[in-house]
């Protein structure tokens, strides 16, 4: 049996280029018919709960006939965490990780309050509008220099450590786009295929 424990974001990324779909209400379909004759060959794709939230929050229905036939077609399990045992190493390593982000995080705000701070200087008071523009373009920029900065490469969310555990329990093949669900995936040995390999594997059952 091949079991595969997969992301949201291969519904959701189209640069995942699973060749499913150009949407994600295209993938889904092609999943609803490639899964039942999937599952004859014993390929199933297992999902742990806090995937099954994340897709479900994409959809502004939860009951979309869709979405609800999709899920049925998938297995929603909740890897055994406290039956896991994990380094003491890898803990090591991620604390580190989070303290050096972290710091690097705070960097990044003190680089743009200067920035701020250097935009506005000797200037007349402004409009309110003006200034709403001045400001939404500062704050917009330093929500993505900290998001990438602290987020980009790690995990950082309860989905993200329930595949990665979901995967080495059920000794399933991990699919993901995320480099960070990735790179912690390796230091535990869970086995790993690229979006691309995947869906070219669906796609023999279309």
């Amino acid at each position: 049996m091949n079991t595969y424990v997969i992301d949201t974001n291969l519904f959701f990324n189209m640069e995942a280029a699973l060749g499913l779909g150009s949407t994600t209400k295209e993938i889904l379909e092609n999943f609803i018919k490639i899964l039942p004759e999937a599952q004859k060959k014993q390929e199933t794709i297992v999902v742990p709960p806090a995937i099954v939230q994340e897709i479900e929050s994409f959809f502004d229905n939860q009951d979309d006939s869709l979405l609800k036939t999709f899920l049925g077609f998938v297995t929603v399990r909740s890897p055994a965490i406290h039956d896991t045992h994990l380094s003491g190493d890898l803990f090591d390593q991620l604390i580190n990780d989070y303290r050096l982000r972290a710091f690097r995080g705070m960097k990044v705000t003190e680089e743009e309050i200067i920035k701020a701070a250097e935009t506005f200087m000797g200037k007349e008071v402004l409009s309110q509008k003006e200034f709403q523009m001045a400001v939404g373009k500062i704050i917009t920029n330093l929500r993505n220099r900290y998001k990438n900065t602290t987020r980009t490469g790690t995990i950082d969310s309860r989905a993200d450590f329930e595949l990665i555990i979901l995967a080495k329990e059920t000794q399933g093949t991990l699919v993901s786009t995320d480099e960070g669900v990735i790179s912690w995936a390796r230091k535990i040995g869970v086995k790993e295929m690229s979006s691309q390999v995947f869906g070219k594997k669906m796609q023999v059952y279309l």
